[in-house]
């Protein structure tokens, strides 16, 4: 606890003389983590090339050895700060090597430089990202009983009441926040299991994909800070007949979106079918490991061995939504990338795939 009890803090209304507070924010080691820290910058900005390159101790985030620790930070990306507020910025950063280069965990380089390739197909995307809540340790879901486990599932999903939901105080926190931040939030549901929830970001365009739902999933996990709670982004995060935790991935091109466009949804996906374990091994931070425990062909999953397809399947790879089929056009949805996946990772694996036709 931060001894404040949950009252405001006093100091926060404190003038800043004209100066700002940039919060630069980026991927660690691990792939999944986020970290950051706050630099003055003098004079109000949301344009990152005004931003100055920054630098980190490497070997303290598994990214460098301590005898060339630094890692330089370039922002990319400029939010307004929902905490502090004003002319405050959360800026979303790029590693890269002691020679300016990519770091070997900046997954959004080659992201940005395959978006660029396609942009005259202009890739759209929309993520559902799931998430559990957890008290204060991390290790228990926030709001299940004490000892043992809250009734079956069935009545959570999109629930009212305080049997049925869990943590709705922080969903709304976390919603607010990001429309504030500039975040392309689109929805939130409560999902199925109890103390799941997820959101969605997009229709995003190309590189802005990741950048989004990186800094939302930093936004939802400051929040839950002010209340004490833990957020994880884990697949599985509990054993036993409850449901996982995804990143669903909705795609369109410009074609798809056109009237006749269901024949290059049929077109792209028999491409992703051809190159199903690429996709899987992109689709989570450990090359598959992770999402193992959670596409097992039940809980709404399809198994992570084979791949398929149907309208409205939610037991499938992939599923094209009933509407897309009546109207003829429209996008599709990926159901197979992990709820701890690289945004970055999923959309590049994407769009070699289905629009520059690659396997890099």
């Amino acid at each position: 606890m931060d001894g404040l009890d949950g009252q405001v803090n006093p100091f926060m209304d404190l003038d800043q003389g004209g100066k700002c507070q940039a919060y630069y924010m980026w991927i660690d080691g691990t792939g999944q983590g986020m970290r950051g820290k706050t630099k003055t910058i003098m004079k109000p900005t949301m344009n990152p090339d005004d931003l100055p390159i920054w630098n980190f101790d490497g070997s303290s985030t598994g990214q460098s050895m301590g005898e060339n620790s630094d890692i330089y930070i370039k922002p990319v990306a400029c939010f307004k700060d929902p905490f502090r507020r004003g002319d405050n910025i959360l800026v979303m950063c790029e590693t890269l090597d002691h020679e300016g280069n990519p770091h070997p965990t900046n997954k959004r380089r080659r992201c940005f430089e395959h978006m660029e390739k396609c942009a005259d197909l202009h890739p759209w995307f929309g993520i559902e990202q799931e998430y559990t809540m957890f008290d204060f340790t991390g290790t228990h879901p926030y709001g299940w009983p004490v000892n043992g486990y809250p009734g079956p599932q069935g009545p959570y999903y999109c629930g009212v009441g305080n049997d049925k939901v869990k943590g709705r105080k922080i969903v709304e926190a976390h919603y607010r926040a990001c429309m504030y931040s500039g975040i392309k939030i689109a929805g939130s549901n409560a999902e199925v299991m109890p103390s799941q929830w997820e959101y969605q970001v997009g229709p995003c365009e190309g590189i802005e994909m990741g950048d989004h739902l990186w800094v939302s999933r930093w936004i939802l996990m400051r929040v839950a800070e002010e209340f004490n709670v833990v957020v994880s982004f884990d697949p599985k995060p509990i054993p036993g007949d409850w449901n996982g935790a995804g990143c669903h991935c909705n795609i369109s091109t410009l074609p798809m979106r056109e009237p006749g466009g269901l024949e290059k949804i049929y077109e792209a996906i028999e491409l992703m079918g051809e190159r199903h374990d690429e996709h899987i091994y992109d689709y989570d931070p450990t090359g598959g490991e992770d999402n193992k425990r959670r596409l097992t062909g039940l809980h709404e999953t399809a198994s992570i061995d084979k791949f398929n397809y149907g309208v409205a399947h939610r037991g499938a790879s992939i599923r094209i939504p009933r509407q897309v089929a009546a109207d003829g056009h429209g996008y599709f949805e990926d159901r197979r990338p992990s709820s701890n996946a690289d945004p970055y990772t999923i959309t590049d694996r994407i769009v070699q795939t289905i629009c520059l036709n690659e396997c890099i």
